[in-house]
């Protein structure tokens, strides 16, 4: 017992990148990026899912909006979000100097009602010396992040240990799987990244290297299909999304700015934009 917590105690640093559920720290989010027309900065960002039909971020209102929340990881400085304007859209503008914090919203929508997912960023410059393969350099300059139900009878030792760990710190276990979406410097569009720590992470690259920085990059992706590519499974119910922009690994600097996250229900499948 006694070696097990000291593994679980060294893993701790680590542990809070593998969390979007859990009772981690809401902090106001910060001031506009240079340049951008500020649209808020009040201590939480809106985004509408699920039913809702508008897709900017707007105040929680009695239709089913939620808020997204701040989440900051102890040890670690925060990342700083914002709304802006830019380029005639709403966006959340992040700026992260040797950083790493989110943005995330709980959901709950079943494995039977998974659709598809519409998300959109902008990234003017890679991070240089990241590499998303390793685990002392992987940082990004955008992610998107789904945490998901499952049965974690089928973790191994070290990922129950991890569970174990995040249960005790934030009264949540580890999500049973968690997929990213993220620009990655060198691997293919299409990769799966194993991350190194736990298996329970993968990340599917949209972007690699510097082809499409400096526009707007716009997706709709088929949550199931990309879960089922990532994991060689069916995925359970999603119960979490989030953005995250990190460069604490590196300590470098970087900036981004999201578009509004949308889960678009069956009604407006038809007709989604192409996948990329």
């Amino acid at each position: 017992m006694c070696n097990k917590m000291r593994f679980l105690f060294r893993l701790w640093p680590v542990f809070f990148y593998l969390l979007l559920s859990g009772s981690a720290s809401v902090a106001t989010v910060a001031t506009s990026e240079d340049g951008d027309e500020p649209v808020s900065t009040t201590p939480t960002a809106y985004i509408p899912w699920g039913q809702a039909t508008s897709a900017a971020p707007e105040p929680m209102s009695a239709s089913g909006v939620v808020q997204w929340k701040h989440t900051i990881f102890p040890g670690k400085k925060s990342s700083q979000y914002s709304l802006v304007r830019l380029d005639g859209r709403n966006a959340m503008a992040v700026h992260a100097t040797s950083s790493a914090s989110m943005l995330r919203q709980q959901v709950r929508v079943e494995a039977a009602d998974l659709r598809q997912i519409r998300f959109s960023w902008k990234v003017p410059a890679l991070i240089e010396a990241a590499d998303l393969t390793q685990r002392d350099l992987g940082d990004s300059p955008v992610r998107i992040v789904l945490a998901f139900e499952g049965d974690r009878s089928k973790f191994s030792a070290k990922n129950a240990m991890l569970s174990e760990l995040a249960h005790a710190l934030t009264g949540e276990p580890l999500p049973y799987a968690t997929l990213m979406y993220v620009w990655c410097n060198n691997r293919e569009p299409g990769s799966v990244i194993v991350n190194p720590r736990t298996d329970r992470i993968r990340k599917l690259v949209m972007e690699s290297g510097t082809r499409n920085l400096g526009q707007w990059m716009d997706y709709e992706r088929d949550i199931r299909a990309d879960f089922e590519k990532a994991f060689g499974e069916a995925p359970g119910a999603l119960v979490a999304v989030g953005i995250m922009t990190d460069s604490d690994n590196t300590q470098s600097t970087t900036h981004a700015w999201y578009g509004p996250v949308k889960l678009l229900p069956a009604s407006q499948v038809a007709g989604a934009l192409p996948k990329q």
